[in-house]
């Protein structure tokens, strides 16, 4: 009898809201390249549809409970996440810290993979910075990126890469690897439950 592992469930965050924001061309890009691997299941996850309220408080109301159950059952259900983030102001993007701060056991001892894009530095400073607000939640984030360095040129009208195979191969490593992860990770909570 042969044993079959389930597919590992990937929640793609979209992270920017910006008016002409470039993020649907990346998340694109990187969703292509989640259908040719074997084993992965993709929910993309917009923050510019979630609406969430940027007051946190411990007790939200009806409607906010609403609001975030939108997000908060997608996240839950995720094995892992892969986020696509532009790069502003050496940072990343404030609807993607709102996200993150209304929850929490929705990201402990999972993986946590970065496709980053923006100017010189591909958005690679906001990559740092999500790395250490990650590891207070618990998750564990993937040391191996995919950035694009001045984003906007790299792509053709239609939206395809002009020149992917770097990008392809830095692409295929990261899903390789939020694979063992999220499998390994999710295997072990299976046996014991995470206790952070």
């Amino acid at each position: 009898m042969e044993l079959t592992t389930p597919p590992l469930k990937v929640a793609v965050i979209l992270a920017s809201n910006r008016e002409g924001r470039f993020a649907p061309v990346v998340a694109d890009w990187f969703l292509s390249r989640t259908a040719g691997h074997p084993g992965i299941e993709t929910d993309l996850i917009d923050v510019a549809e979630l609406d969430l309220p940027f007051a946190l408080t411990y007790r939200p109301g009806p409607d906010v409970q609403t609001r975030l159950a939108r997000a908060s059952l997608r996240l839950a259900a995720a094995d892992a996440f892969v986020v696509v983030t532009p790069e502003y102001n050496h940072s990343y993007p404030a609807p993607l810290k709102n996200l993150i701060d209304w929850h929490h056991a929705e990201w402990q001892a999972k993986p946590v993979a970065f496709v980053s894009y923006g100017g010189v530095s591909g958005g690679l400073r906001a990559v740092e910075h999500l790395r250490q607000v990650f590891a207070e939640l618990h998750a564990v984030s993937l040391r191996d990126t995919v950035s694009f360095h001045n984003a906007g040129a790299l792509f053709d009208d239609e939206g395809p890469h002009k020149d992917p195979v770097a990008v392809d191969a830095a692409a295929k490593t990261l899903l390789d690897q939020l694979t063992w992860w999220g499998i390994a990770l999710r295997d072990a909570k299976a046996v014991r439950p995470y206790g952070g």
